[in-house]
């Protein structure tokens, strides 16, 4: 009998994922399969073929769950049976029952004689509570809940002794992980991580600027996630790095002096046009000179140029409204010959003019408006411009968007995007609308380094520009007539983050008494607690030792501000006890409920707590669950929860991989508003399903998708227009529909120029079913392309004649047959039903002869079968991340209460974030 190995970690993965009801078990075999197809027949409304829906099947896997009778009394995260050291390993049973069915079924594989997997089931300790196999126990849970032991050519368990087991192994594991978890806590100590802290001092001072662009990305765990424990320690680099970040942070958000003189920049496209129009002119003069003898001549030459002016050039152009007369947008870094100066009076808006900038949709288009050297190192650029569709008709609106950049020379020059969002021009020629996007020009990076040092009109050019795109993904026109620039922009002085720190007035007469005010006030913010006197008065030391090397009261309070932010109580994840818990408790000791608040804040906003968090806990507050309920719905009601959506999705998800996904020199239609759509397409489900609630088992499938133009187009779906993601209903039997379908999933578990099962079969079993599969052994054959009957194969055919060798058939039987499922669609994640030109064989066989028929068959089978698998794997990715930390064995039985709780309320996913925060397991050490 064969028993796959893992490695120590992957086990104690394993064991946070895997559980699965008895009855989905016994439906994984062929014979109970055709009564579970029966069972779920007379459930469903049918499909048009009279087979259920996938709809039926989430209501059918979700009757047959094993945690609607889990635990009875015992459903609720945090409510375990209290006094578990009464808790004793059921030996009785294992001797009287277990044992003589493992030895009966399993010895002859694992036994003295023959030890397949590199295990022996008769020297496995049975005592779960206190024994040292209880990794191995899990293994073997996990292998009988899936139906791969015994293996089909072995004989099969009895349905009753199937039963039997699984309740055995079921109960011990659950038991020994409450006993175990009594005995001893976890670590989540950490520091945060790089995008934490972005965000933790962007909340800090008010201020939408990236912080942490000079430290390092981080490493994943073993589990996938950035934010875990185990692998965020903190270096002495790491140190002085956070601490120059932070004295140049305090620098750039407080403000000492008198207010910047803003300069101005007003420019019509009449003016920019008259270069253009000057050109034109110069060649409508040489022809009346060259034809000056032959006026019929110059007629029909200048009829002809004239026509030619009125034609549309390729890219942006300019265009007399009036006369239809067009020309080419041109620019040139060298000369300056294209740069406007700026003027000290801000310019008014003239009335529309009948000569406007056309901008069709493309990034190759380009309008550049050239600033010349005189932006500031910091402060707000305001860009503001008139625009308006050109084509009004139609259901679709184009979008602009904004780019910073600049050419010193040939080879030295920078095109940065500063719009975070692109902007829909709704408006029509008749009532042009006014957009405008505030851009830090502190952010940009980088800059051109010889605008300071280089003077107009020579090269290298120090010259700097705005340039306008519309950036649509469908035919569409923009025209703009009027651009406005203003650099440094305050709307207030000093600056709103200048005063979130220095809370008393300047000029004040006690300096040592404002000091104190500012720097408690900042520390308790920061450091997410109250601060004791003790801790202020040795900040205030640090005050009075600077002041006198320092020009300015505030400078000296900036000083000090900067060691609060490099301080291991601003970077460090603090998680203190609450000294008074019961000592009859199954779990470690509550944390405190200013821990609780940050444990709370970094899990849903990635960032530190506000000031309603630290109100509610310097109460005493936020550990009442009613509050703490509340709490949870305002803050996924945030726009900050999108940062939760973000990071948790791409960390779960893998996406990373996508990231470095480039076919741009292989494959035509591979452009970047496709990848950027693909990018965002899991994220914009996650967080269309965390403000509706919806089912966690949307993920496998949905009656609809989110989807933006680009990405709609991609798919074949028709009436959808611009660049923001919205949500579209599907037909039924339309071949979209949760993660499974994606295209930037697909596409990153492809190998171009094809798909790649493999890739897409790992991926599942990682990241969706939280069953990794184990490393491949040493020495593999590869696939020999060289063979000419090996190249005449479908990639499938090849496949299944590589697993064919001896060294392979284990691993491959069980990872093969879910990537097959997905070969209807290519590398890019689109559908096809032949390659080339012979018909695609989607259908694969698991390892206990279950027939997966394509996409439709896989989704069938996870929503019939794999619900309870699917839902605590979830549970489980959501837990860690939440944790900070690797789950262990002692999290088990938590986990499997928390499911409980949110298979029985609707698998919702705002369900399954309020299950984890309510649990023990969020609430203690």
């Amino acid at each position: 009998m064969f028993l796959m190995l893992r490695t120590a970690s992957r086990l104690l993965l394993l064991t946070a994922t895997l559980a699965v009801a008895t009855e989905s078990i016994r439906a994984e075999t062929p014979d109970e399969q055709l009564r579970a197809n029966a069972d779920a027949a007379a459930h469903s409304s049918g499909s048009a073929d009279g087979r259920p829906t996938l709809a039926d099947l989430k209501t059918i896997g979700r009757e047959r769950s094993r945690f609607n009778d889990f635990a009875a009394g015992n459903d609720q995260p945090g409510e375990s049976p209290r006094k578990t050291e009464t808790r004793q390993a059921n030996l009785a049973q294992f001797e009287s029952t277990i044992k003589p069915l493992l030895e009966q079924n399993c010895l002859d594989c694992h036994g003295p004689d023959t030890v397949e997997g590199n295990v022996r089931i008769d020297t496995l300790d049975p005592n779960l509570l206190t024994g040292g196999d209880t990794d191995w126990w899990s293994e073997i849970f996990a292998a009988i809940t899936k139906g791969e032991m015994p293996p089909p050519d072995a004989g099969e368990f009895s349905d009753d002794e199937r039963r039997l087991l699984v309740d055995w192994l079921s109960g011990e594991l659950q038991t020994a992980s409450i006993v175990r978890r009594r005995s001893g806590g976890h670590s989540a100590f950490r520091r945060m991580t790089r995008y934490e802290y972005n965000y933790a001092l962007q909340d800090l001072f008010g201020v939408p600027w990236d912080f942490a662009r000079d430290l390092p990305p981080e490493p994943h765990s073993e589990e996938g996630f950035e934010n875990s424990s185990d692998v965020l320690h903190l270096s002495v680099t790491h140190f002085e790095t956070y601490h120059r970040i932070a004295r140049n942070t305090l620098d750039r958000v407080t403000a000492t002096g008198d207010k910047p003189t803003t300069r101005y920049w007003g420019i019509a496209m009449k003016d920019a046009a008259q270069r253009e129009w000057a050109k034109q002119d110069k060649q409508i003069n040489e022809l009346k000179e060259k034809w000056t003898d032959d006026p019929e001549k110059l007629t029909v030459e200048l009829e002809e140029l004239q026509k030619t002016f009125r034609q549309p050039p390729r890219g942006a152009y300019y265009k007399d409204l009036s006369s239809g007369r067009t020309a080419k947008a041109e620019w040139r870094y060298h000369g300056a010959r294209y740069a406007f100066a700026p003027s000290e009076q801000r310019a008014a808006f003239p009335d529309p003019d009948d000569c406007v900038a056309i901008l069709p949709n493309g990034m190759g288009t380009r309008l550049i408006v050239e600033l010349g050297n005189q932006l500031p190192d910091e402060g707000t650029m305001r860009v503001t411009v008139r625009a308006s569709r050109v084509n009004t008709m139609g259901d679709g609106f184009p979008s602009l968007q904004l780019l910073f950049g600049w050419q010193a020379s040939n080879e030295g020059r920078a095109l940065l995007r500063v719009s975070s969002e692109d902007t829909p021009v709704t408006a029509g020629p008749d009532q042009p609308q006014i957009i405008q996007w505030d851009v830090p020009l502190g952010e940009i990076y980088p800059r051109n380094s010889v605008r300071k040092t280089s003077p107009m009109g020579v090269t290298p050019s120090p010259s700097e520009y705005i340039r306008l795109v519309n950036s649509s993904a469908s035919s569409s026109e923009i025209q703009i007539d009027f651009v406005h620039v203003a650099a440094p922009v305050y709307d207030q002085w000093p600056s709103q983050s200048h005063q979130r720190i220095f809370t008393a007035t300047e000029d004040s007469s006690d300096e040592l008494a404002a000091a104190r005010t500012s720097i408690a006030a900042f520390m308790t913010r920061a450091w997410r607690r109250p601060i004791s006197d003790a801790e202020i008065d040795r900040k205030l030391e640090l005050f009075v030792a600077m002041r006198p090397q320092c020009d300015s009261f505030e400078e000296a309070v900036v000083e000090v501000l900067a060691t609060v932010l490099s301080s291991p109580q601003f970077l460090y994840v603090w998680n203190t006890s609450n000294a008074q818990t019961s000592n009859e408790s199954t779990d470690g000791p509550p944390i405190d409920a200013h821990a609780l608040a940050n444990r709370l804040s970094l899990f849903l906003w990635c960032s530190i707590p506000d000031q309603e968090l630290l109100t509610l806990a310097d109460a005493g507050q936020l550990t009442d669950s009613g509050i703490l309920a509340s709490q949870v719905q305002r803050m996924l009601d945030d726009p900050r929860s999108e940062r939760f959506s973000k990071h948790f999705v791409d960390q779960w998800l893998d996406m990373q991989l996508l990231d470095f996904l480039n076919f741009k020199q292989h494959l035509p239609g591979f452009d970047p508003l496709l990848k950027e759509a693909m990018q965002h397409e899991p994220v914009a489900l996650f967080d269309q399903m965390l403000q509706d609630n919806a089912s966690v088992l949307d993920f496998i499938h949905c009656d609809y998708a989110m989807v933006n133009e680009r990405l709609a187009g991609h798919y074949g779906l028709s009436g959808v227009y611009g660049n923001h993601f919205r949500r579209v209903s599907l037909d039924e039997g339309f071949r979209r529909g949760g993660l499974l379908t994606q295209a930037g999933l697909l596409s990153m578990n492809s190998d171009w120029p094809d798909s790649h099962p493999l890739k897409r079969a790992i991926w599942l079993l990682e990241s969706v079913l939280g069953d990794p599969p184990p490393p491949p052994p040493p020495a593999v054959p590869q696939i020999d392309l060289a063979d000419p009957e090996i190249a005449k194969m479908t990639l499938k055919e090849r496949i299944e004649d590589h697993r064919n060798h001896a060294a392979c058939m284990s691993c491959h039987s069980k990872i093969d047959p879910w990537g097959i499922a997905f070969e209807n669609y290519d590398a890019l994640g689109k559908w096809r039903d032949e390659v080339r030109g012979k018909p695609i064989d989607a259908s694969s066989e698991l390892f206990n002869h279950q027939t997966l028929e394509g996409m439709d068959g896989l989704k069938r089978f996870l929503l019939l079968n794999r619900q309870d698998q699917f839902v605590r794997a979830m549970v489980s990715k959501l837990a860690t991340y939440a944790l900070g930390r690797p789950l262990a064995f002692s999290d088990r039985a938590e986990i499997d209460a928390i499911t409980a709780r949110v298979r029985r309320n609707g698998d919702g996913l705002r369900t399954a974030v309020e299950a984890i925060v309510q649990s023990e397991l969020f609430r203690s050490m």
